[in-house]
């Protein structure tokens, strides 16, 4: 039996059947979603690949973003350095697309597909941490970036962005998140287009008072050299790469797409939704940092702007982090129900959203806000990273071959129950990976690997490569794999 409680068709308190006939899509976004991580039934199974790339390119155009491209010159990298960086990071979202394909073909969101890896009871494990836990932190990062652009906006309005105030700034902006994430699937499909093209539009502007500052000749006083350049190098990737591995959930948002559909279209289109604007938005942090102090990107970007788009921007720098974070919102309720916790899709959210706030006030009022984004990016890879490969190695294993319907069985005769509730090789892989990628991080800590490398951190390639490799093996094992559809 599933760990999950549908929500109610309004008006009804039943839970939904999947025997009525669908609902036009167009219906859908007005509604809360009825589906929590239960399966899609293929009556109920609508849209387009190419719904995906908005989904993905309005979550990816990013305070953030900018951020982490103007850290790639701030940690002493050319311009021309830190761009072959950023294209190279992004590169990582060929995986989230990978993993993206196994959605339509079970029916099912990324946090049920896993029990193929980890088994029923490994699984609610998984989802606890790399899906639940990791999820929130995200999602208070993201809002801790809303909220600093949030907080200029209202000191522009001339109002004081005293404890107060931004209290009240960071639960406005949650709220707003939090609907979207609550409404569910079919407002994410009809809101993220036009999402898309705003913001598009106000980076256009953007993009063109950058380039007209842009110092193509940029390069540091003291130029990085000889491990030193390696080093910051593979941290900048790390850095980047950060961003599309925290996707490991990308299922969910090509699950209700018909089990028909090209999977080369549901890859193609999830990967460049998430890569063009990932590559170009960190790209303007990178260039205007060449010509401004990017240590404080808002008050830098007014320098290089028309005095009249300083508020417009603002907004724009909001309006991408409630769309990326309604995104995070809404897996990090499906990971909620898929720990075992019967709670419906659209009260997980919410619960989510809770812990996040929490977390974002911590992190605004008591510590340092670029700090905080590169030290938390940095160390998701040591659990995302393996998380990643151990999936897109299973997928690759089975040919995308899910049975979504026995996915949802939780009972110890489960073709997903293995030994114990627990699959051995999804585990062993997934332990592997992150002990060898925590030996060889530098963020917070410096793992031994790292230190006898003199700071080279290598966790990100260790981790994914040892987590395949392992999976790849183990997999091959009778007790470790179950039947695919």
């Amino acid at each position: 039996m599933a760990s999950t409680i549908p929500d109610p068709h309004p008006g009804t308190g039943a839970v939904r059947q999947e025997a009525p006939p669908p609902r036009p899509p167009s219906e859908k976004a007005g509604r809360v979603e009825a589906h929590g991580i239960d399966h899609i039934p293929d009556h109920e199974r609508h849209g387009s690949p190419r719904q995906l790339f908005s989904v993905w390119a309005a979550a990816n155009v990013t305070y953030l973003s900018l951020v982490t491209g103007g850290a790639l010159v701030l940690m002493g990298l050319t311009l021309w350095q830190a761009l072959a960086v950023i294209v190279v990071g992004n590169l990582f979202w060929l995986l989230t697309g990978l993993l993206a394909i196994s959605g339509p073909a079970a029916g099912a969101p990324s946090e049920v597909i896993t029990r193929a890896m980890y088994g029923v009871r490994g699984n609610r494990v998984n989802n606890a941490v790399v899906g639940w836990l990791i999820s929130v932190c995200y999602f208070a990062l993201n809002l801790a970036a809303a909220a600093t652009a949030a907080f200029a906006l209202v000191e522009m309005a001339g109002v004081t962005a005293n404890t107060g105030v931004k209290v009240a700034v960071v639960m406005v902006v949650a709220a707003l998140t939090l609907t979207i994430g609550v409404y569910g699937h079919g407002m994410i499909m009809k809101l993220y287009l036009p999402i898309t093209l705003t913001l598009t539009a106000a980076f256009a502007v953007v993009a063109v008072g950058v380039f007209r500052h842009t110092d193509f000749a940029y390069v540091p006083a003291e130029p990085l050299t000889g491990a030193d350049l390696w080093a910051v190098l593979i941290a900048g990737v790390t850095l980047i790469g950060s961003g599309p591995l925290s996707y490991t959930t990308s299922a969910d948002f090509s699950r209700y797409l018909p089990r028909t559909t090209s999977a080369k279209a549901i890859a193609g289109w999830t990967a460049l939704g998430g890569f063009l604007p990932g590559v170009i938005v960190c790209s303007l942090g990178a260039l205007a940092a060449t010509a401004v102090d990017m240590t404080d990107p808002q008050a830098g970007l007014r320098q290089l702007l028309p005095g009249w788009f300083g508020p417009i921007l603002l907004l724009a720098l909001v309006l991408g982090t409630i769309a990326i974070n309604a995104l995070t919102a809404y897996s990090a309720g499906l990971a909620l129900q898929a720990v075992g916790i019967r709670i419906r899709r659209s009260l997980s959210v919410l619960a989510d959203g809770t812990a996040a706030v929490a977390l974002t006030l911590y992190g605004l009022l008591a510590s340092g806000f670029l700090d905080t984004v590169s030290n938390v990016l940095q160390l998701t890879v040591v659990l995302l990273g393996p998380a990643m490969a151990v999936y897109a190695t299973d997928i690759v294993l089975r040919r995308n071959r899910y049975d979504g319907r026995a996915l949802m069985d939780e009972t110890p005769g489960s073709a997903f129950w293995y030994t114990a509730g627990v699959n051995p090789a999804g585990a062993l892989a997934l332990a592997g990976g992150v002990t060898v990628a925590a030996l060889s991080v530098d963020t917070l800590y410096t793992g031994p690997i790292a230190h006898a490398l003199g700071g080279l951190d290598l966790a990100l390639p260790a981790g994914v490569v040892v987590a395949s490799l392992l999976y790849a093996v183990l997999a091959r094992g009778g007790k470790s794999r179950a039947p695919a559809a």
